[in-house]
C-alpha cells in the first residue's frame, strides 16, 4: 500500500512537470490568460481573491505539484502493483479536470466553469490533463516494472516428499503377485 502511494506520488510529480509544459506553451500562445494554479493559490491567500498578491506564483507552482503528486498517489494506491493502461490514466486525469474546472473551482468563485470559460483555456487545460494522465500511467508502468525487475526472488518452499516420489517408474503401480 505504501509503495503504491510513493510510486504514485513520484509518477504524479513527473506527470505534473509534463502537464506544466503544455500549460506554459498555452500561456505563451495567449490561450490561457493567467495560469489556473496561480489563480487558485491567489484565492486562498489573505485579501481579495481576485487581486494579485505577493508569493502567489511560487505558491501556485508548489500547490500545482502538490496536487499532482497527491492525485498520483491516489492513482498509485488504486492500481496497486498492476501496470495501468494509458487510457486509464487519461480517463482519471480528465475526471480530475472535470471535477475541478466544472466543480469545486467555479463553486468557490475562483474561475468560471469550463463550459463558459474562454475556449483557449478549456482546450489547453483539457489537453494538459490528457498529457498528465498519459504521463502518470507511463511513469507508473515504468516504476512498477523496475520494482518487479529489482525485487528479490520469492523463496519457493520445498515440497515434502509424496507417495509419488516413492512409486516405481512406469506408471506408479506395482505389479501384484499372483
Amino acid at each position: 500500500m505504501i509503495r503504491g502511494l510513493v510510486r504514485g506520488a513520484a509518477a504524479g510529480t513527473l506527470a505534473t512537470a509534463a502537464m506544466s509544459g503544455i500549460m506554459l506553451a498555452g500561456a505563451r500562445a495567449g490561450l490561457l490568460g493567467q495560469q489556473p494554479p496561480r489563480r487558485i493559490a491567489r484565492a486562498f491567500l489573505p485579501g481579495h481573491r481576485h487581486r494579485p498578491k505577493p508569493g502567489e506564483r511560487a505558491l501556485g507552482t508548489l500547490a500545482h505539484f502538490g496536487f499532482g503528486a497527491a492525485s498520483g498517489a491516489l492513482f498509485g494506491l488504486v492500481v496497486g502493483d498492476r501496470r495501468p493502461r494509458v487510457t486509464t490514466g487519461v480517463g482519471y486525469a480528465l475526471a480530475i479536470w472535470a471535477a475541478s474546472y466544472q466543480g469545486w473551482v467555479p463553486e468557490m468563485k475562483i474561475m468560471p466553469p469550463a463550459s463558459v470559460d474562454r475556449p483557449g483555456r478549456v482546450g489547453v487545460m483539457a489537453g494538459a490533463h490528457v498529457v498528465y494522465g498519459a504521463a502518470l500511467a507511463l511513469a507508473l508502468r515504468r516504476l512498477t516494472a523496475r520494482r518487479r525487475r529489482h525485487a528479490p526472488e520469492a523463496a519457493v518452499p520445498e515440497r515434502p516428499p509424496t507417495d509419488r516420489a516413492l512409486a516405481p517408474v512406469g506408471g506408479g503401480h506395482a505389479a501384484r503377485p499372483r
